[in-house]
């Protein structure tokens, strides 16, 4: 089986604990496309503008998959390939299940690659937020009446876990949330997923799932890892993405990705883990 294409998922993965990609592993990956011509994805939860310092760095050419697949992007142009968000009404009426579950969330929404909350709290922060500031912060009405990229609602774990079900109980089947940290809950259309995303990159370059290998370490990573051709999970991943792995890497401060591309792709090994496909 030839592989054509690698999806890569960033924190947990590619990045090290100090959210950096080493020069082994650049240059493992810099092998790989010059050596055997793969095509390399990164494929995130993060928005765009905290992807592409990586992306740079990369020297990359692909598209992009963000925000767990709401968005694929093209950066090099800026072609939209894929774009699924939250319609307006229903965002509204989820960040008003959320504030009459637990009225001190912290409520953000990303449009396309603009952050906007109505307050903001550095005890509960994402990495992109670290990076970047908001583009607006106002009040929820000033910006709601616009279908959002991802909703997000940070907080207190427990708190959170109720307004998850509270949202699932009032919106079963018309958004999907991720919840990848305690204090976060990442809310996207119902149709999001870093595997359909995936699906699209892949007819974008006229590839099937059997050319395609996938990295990741968490639970949002699993529908990627079970529709392309090899799986390979971190040793440091979610047992729900060990679980569905046909090869475990090492772990994401030992350059596992970069090496398990060295093995599987530049040196042809067998994955030293087997799964049944349905």
């Amino acid at each position: 089986m030839k592989i054509h294409m690698v999806a890569i998922d960033l924190d947990g993965t590619l990045l090290n604990s100090d959210k950096e990609i080493t020069q082994t592993t650049a240059t493992i990956l810099r092998a790989a496309r010059e050596q055997a011509g793969v095509k390399i994805v990164l494929a995130t939860a993060r928005p765009p503008r905290s992807v592409m310092p990586f992306y740079d760095l990369l020297d990359l050419d692909t598209p992009m998959i963000n925000y767990n697949g709401a968005l694929v992007i093209d950066p090099t142009c800026q072609h939209v390939l894929m774009h699924r968000p939250i319609p307006a009404k229903v965002s509204r009426g989820i960040i008003q299940v959320a504030r009459s579950t637990y009225p001190d969330v912290l409520v953000s929404a990303e449009v396309m690659d603009h952050w906007f909350t109505d307050r903001f709290d550095p005890a509960y922060n994402t990495e992109t937020g670290r990076l970047f500031p908001p583009d607006r912060v106002e009040p929820v009405e000033n910006w709601a009446d616009q279908s959002m990229t991802k909703l997000l609602l940070l907080g207190k774990p427990q708190s959170l876990r109720e307004v998850a079900e509270a949202i699932h109980q009032t919106f079963p089947h018309q958004v999907n949330i991720v919840q990848t940290e305690d204090y976060l809950l990442q809310i996207m259309h119902a149709t999001v997923s870093k595997a359909q995303a995936l699906r699209v990159v892949a007819a974008e370059m006229h590839l099937r799932r059997h050319q395609v290998m996938a990295i990741g370490d968490n639970a949002n990573d699993v529908g990627m890892l079970q529709w392309a051709g090899i799986a390979v999970a971190m040793e440091n991943a979610a047992p729900q993405a060990l679980a569905v792995a046909d090869h475990v890497a090492d772990h994401h401060d030992a350059d596992g990705a970069a090496h398990a591309v060295r093995q599987l792709i530049l040196e042809g090994l067998e994955p030293n883990k087997d799964r049944r496909r349905s």
